[in-house]
């Protein structure tokens, strides 16, 4: 499955919209997603299972890149 992370570069930094990144990342749970995030010092915000036609839109876009970890 396809999750998209929504967080900010800093751990520190609090969530503004403007400021807000997001990356695409293969897991099999949430859980998993944060378990492969933790070592870097993100403030994850949200995380959002894409499935279906959300996941074909996202896939139209120039910025998806699955993340390979």
């Amino acid at each position: 499955m396809i999750f998209k992370v929504y967080y900010q570069e800093k751990i520190t930094e609090v969530p503004v919209r403007e400021r807000t990144n997001t990356l695409y990342i293969e897991a099999t749970t949430e859980g998993e997603v944060r378990s492969k995030l933790k070592d870097r010092p993100y403030n994850i915000e949200f995380v959002s299972l894409l499935d279906g036609a959300f996941l074909e839109y996202e896939k139209q876009s120039e910025n998806y890149k699955v993340l390979e970890i």
